[in-house]
């Protein structure tokens, strides 16, 4: 359920960047959601996001900046080993200049590059670019 609640909010994402919009309405809300959208927001492929009302259903605002290509939520449960990250992004992303991979960790949500720094494996939540 959580994971079809993500790849909505990151559809409408989509969406609303390919439409040229400004900004973005997700609803429901949820922490991990939050987490996602903070690892896009210091990686520069958004620039701001809000949460109103995060105890009832809530909504968050997502202020866009256009850099957007795709992003996606696995639905699949897929657990990733620290040794493997490289592999997985370098399937997964179309190169290597951009895009990140974000990886649920003992140590938070985190994008590949700093799972990497950290030496940590966890379950894969999804992608941008």
């Amino acid at each position: 359920m959580g994971r079809r609640i993500l790849n909505d909010a990151l559809r409408t994402i989509v969406n609303a960047e390919k439409r040229g919009k400004a900004t973005a309405q997700l609803q429901p809300v949820s922490n991990v959601m939050a987490a996602f959208l903070r690892v896009m927001k210091n990686r520069g492929y958004i620039k701001d996001f809000q949460v109103f009302d995060p105890h009832r259903v809530g909504k968050i605002t997502v202020e866009l900046q256009g850099r957007i290509a795709d992003c996606r939520a696995l639905m699949h449960r897929q657990d990733i080993k620290a040794r493997d990250i490289q592999e997985f992004t370098t399937r997964t992303l179309p190169t290597r200049q951009w895009g990140y991979v974000v990886i649920t960790t003992p140590n938070g949500i985190l994008d590949h590059e700093e799972a990497i720094k950290q030496n940590v494996g966890g379950q894969v939540l999804g992608y941008f670019h």
